[in-house]
């Protein structure tokens, strides 16, 4: 069975980080950031980005210039989903107040409902599993899965929304950042994705 090159995947990760240099390069406009968090963000993400429900992304404390480049991939077509509308007429400025307000919220994570489960993902974060070539996700995203300005931090994420990136990353619908995760999504076992999410969730 074919292993998951690590070194390839760390080398990926720093064309990222590359590429994703000046991503925050305007003066943040917070005032209408925090406008449309009220207006419109709120309604799926929450005033706090806490989340309103199990299939949005939490995004308090999350890294800005991550939420930066999600959103102008959003706009610019790299990435698909319910977010294309909203971002395609948001300007630089207001992308990068946008990350700043989220990135200084702070959120609780959830414990674990299967404290079982999440201890099978929890060996799978900080080991990976040596058998099968799936690496472990504290070598991108960190040992407390902090992420990077460049990675996401996971820590305390939706179980639902963890669940779903993967599946999606394995069936190539998530259309950004896919060359990397698809690889390591394609290898887990239905158990092995489950307990990630559950595990990332309770995560601090």
């Amino acid at each position: 069975m074919r292993r998951v090159d690590v070194h390839a995947i760390r080398a990926a990760v720093g064309v990222w980080s590359f590429l994703a240099i000046g991503v925050l390069h305007a003066a943040p406009d917070i005032e209408r950031a925090k406008e449309l968090v009220e207006s419109k963000c709120s309604v799926c993400h929450g005033m706090q980005g806490e989340s309103s429900g199990e299939y949005f992304p939490r995004l308090g404390g999350q890294h800005a210039e991550y939420i930066v480049k999600q959103l102008q991939d959003f706009k610019e077509g790299r990435r698909k989903g319910e977010m294309t509308r909203f971002a395609r007429n948001l300007s630089p400025e207001v992308m990068e107040g946008l990350g700043l307000y989220f990135s200084q919220q702070k959120i609780a994570p959830h414990p674990p409902s299967d404290p079982e489960l999440g201890g099978v993902g929890r060996y799978l974060f900080h080991h990976g599993n040596r058998f099968s070539g799936v690496p472990a996700c504290q070598d991108c995203h960190g040992a407390k899965g902090q992420g990077t300005p460049r990675l996401p931090r996971l820590a305390g994420q939706r179980a639902l929304y963890i669940e779903r990136q993967l599946r999606d990353f394995n069936k190539r619908e998530r259309t950004n950042d896919n060359e990397v995760m698809h690889v390591v999504a394609s290898k887990l076992t239905e158990l092995e994705l489950m307990a990630l999410a559950e595990y990332i969730s309770g995560m601090q």
